[in-house]
């Protein structure tokens, strides 16, 4: 991904060069198209999404002066920028049929509903899901893996579903954020030209702090807002136990993906490794023919444990019941690409850095850009790498660090995503926590994502306060830029 290099300002043809006004035009018409659509209407976010590319490449074509072509390889680009998204997705849900089929899922459930209280579970669920995703490198494996088991758990001990939803997210993003392994930490550090550690070192203190209040507020809702429905794991842990073959065995997969993550396998041929282990694995621990194993990949699982609860619970769709995600994704990606490759992000992306003033400012004006570009390209690594590249000379003038900036994006590009319903990381995220199609909407669990909430918040406090910055190199050179 370090090898995408975004539009910026003076990289526009002057000829189709949008002003301030006319970036805002497609920009203000994705608002009115989602927040009429999805928001009043109540619409999937498809139909929106859609009309919004057919807005965004008219008002290309017609206002801007692209051709078509150059309208259609624009759409494209988001595409190719998203494609290791999209097939991640594809082998995620089928790596969830074939453990849920293996006994991997469920016996994670089991042991889980054994060793955990409701009031322990949320603050718990957040640190093991951190733990996890700094030791792989990736939050969508942790959440697609470790996450969907932590659902049946906390179905099981009574906590809903949008709180450990809220508490899974925050670990595995909290996690991946400071994992040397992670690939928007690396590409972070690469589009800033800032050294991998240092960008690591520089994001922990703001991590910290806010991961730690994360951690403080789910230890409060656990306290103070689960009802103690403890009654739920006799419920779930007996049909599990009499369905599934429990044994050791049954980790085996677990075992395989995640040591090929630990050991710096990028994360689709580790997912892939473990599609095989659990296809491997409901074979051998529970008895399953080879070609039904292979079918529960591509068509999910329905499992009969004589209890509705965990039929629901175990219900998947395979690589078949992608597509609702997937279309999504596909279509969020492409309005993206059309919106950064007609010039509408850069020139909101230049017309933000001429309202910057100081050194503070600049860094929360960063994050802003950060966040904003994670609403319309639909993809976090764009909300890394335009930024990122757009705003390096401008902390060159304030004498910044690269750290800073790197620090910067990262803080609030890499976990606000999920706030933005048409977003991958929320489709993602959504669509493996949540099994009704309906419900697969970020919004219902968005208020108990504390870490995605504070981590753009801690930045913009320490930057406005004065701590958001290198200030030794700041002050060395404050004077240099009060004189330009």
């Amino acid at each position: 991904m370090s090898e995408f290099t975004p539009l910026t300002y003076d990289d526009i043809d002057d000829a189709h060069r949008p002003s301030l006004r006319e970036a805002l035009a497609p920009v203000l018409a994705v608002v009115v198209f989602l927040g009429v659509g999805s928001g009043y209407l109540g619409l999937a976010p498809h139909g929106p999404l859609l009309w919004s590319i057919a807005f965004a490449g008219l008002f290309a074509r017609y206002r801007l002066g692209y051709d078509w072509d150059s309208v259609y390889d624009a759409a494209a680009s988001g595409l190719r920028m998203g494609l290791q998204a999209i097939l991640i997705l594809f082998v995620i849900y089928g790596l969830i049929a074939t453990w849920t089929s293996a006994g991997t899922i469920p016996g994670l459930m089991y042991y889980g509903l054994g060793a955990l209280t409701p009031a322990t579970f949320l603050p718990v669920t957040a640190v093991l899901s951190a733990i996890v995703a700094f030791a792989i490198g990736s939050s969508w494996t942790t959440v697609g893996t470790l996450g969907v088991a932590f659902v049946g758990i906390g179905n099981g001990l009574g906590v809903p579903l949008a709180m450990t939803a809220g508490a899974i997210v925050s670990g595995a993003y909290a996690g991946d954020k400071q994992s040397p392994l992670s690939d928007t930490t690396n590409l972070a550090a690469a589009v800033t030209n800032a050294d991998l550690y240092d960008h690591i070192n520089g994001m922990r203190l703001g991590t910290a702090i806010a991961f730690g209040l994360s951690v403080v507020a789910y230890a409060v809702l656990g306290v103070l807002a689960v009802d103690g429905g403890a009654t739920n794991v006799a419920a779930v842990s007996g049909p599990l136990a009499d369905t599934y073959a429990l044994g050791p065995l049954v980790f085996l997969p677990l075992v395989v993906t995640f040591g090929l993550a630990i050991r710096g396998y990028p994360a689709l041929p580790a997912l892939l490794a473990g599609v095989f282990a659990g296809a491997f694995t409901s074979v051998l621990a529970q008895g399953v023919s080879f070609t039904a194993s292979w079918n529960a990949f591509l068509n999910g699982t329905s499992p009969a444990t004589g209890s509705e609860l965990v039929n629901g619970l175990l219900t998947t769709g395979g690589v078949s019941g992608s597509a609702w995600t997937i279309a999504v994704v596909v279509a969020a990606l492409a309005l993206g690409g059309l919106l950064e490759r007609t010039g509408v992000l850069p020139t909101l992306a230049h017309h933000l850095t001429e309202a910057v003033w100081s050194p503070g400012s600049l860094v929360a004006g960063t994050g802003l850009a950060a966040v904003t570009t994670n609403a319309f390209s639909a993809q976090q690594y764009m909300s890394i790498v335009v930024p990122g590249v757009s705003l390096r000379n401008l902390y060159d003038e304030y004498g910044l660090d690269e750290r800073d900036l790197s620090r910067a994006v990262e803080a609030a590009g890499t976990p606000t995503g999920p706030f933005f319903p048409w977003h991958a990381g929320a489709v993602f995220m959504t669509g493996v926590l949540y099994t009704s199609q309906s419900a697969a909407i970020s919004w219902w669990w968005a208020p108990y994502y504390f870490f995605g909430i504070l981590s753009p918040l801690v930045l913009f406090a320490m930057a406005l306060s004065g701590h958001g910055y290198n200030q030794d190199r700041q002050s060395a050179d404050s004077a240099v830029v009060a004189d330009d």
